[in-house]
């Protein structure tokens, strides 16, 4: 069994900073890639930024010199830094990480229940 437990979400004005953060837990052995998607209403999931195991960044331009994707390997963990948040930026947020499993050694994704990100003007 895997978990992706995500925390960090809120309300914030605009122009405001967050801290997301996702730990995985569970039976696996590795972690590769691991980040972050969002989802406004009405509009379907998108990336917002995701991180290699060999620290290799990529994030939708909607978010690039606002938003910092790192994660933490010795805990499990991804990190987004959210900066200078728009209204436009509201969405669910959630965790995606690519783990290896311990019972076959298949990697597979998984993702997190999401985080809600509200931003105010």
């Amino acid at each position: 069994q895997v978990q992706l437990a995500e925390s960090g979400g809120g309300l914030v004005q605009a122009g405001g900073s967050l801290r997301l953060s996702c730990a995985a837990s569970g039976s696996f052995v590795s972690i590769n890639t691991m980040g972050w998607y969002r989802q406004a209403p009405g509009k379907q999931r998108e990336l917002v930024a995701t991180i290699t195991s060999a620290r290799r960044t990529n994030s939708a331009d909607s978010v690039k010199g606002r938003f910092t994707v790192s994660r933490d390997n010795a805990k499990n963990t991804v990190y987004l830094q959210m900066n200078s948040l728009k209204p436009e930026d509201t969405a669910v947020y959630f965790c995606y990480a690519e783990l290896r499993m311990a019972w076959d050694g298949n990697w597979s994704g998984y993702w997190g229940r999401g985080t809600q990100v509200t931003v105010s003007s």
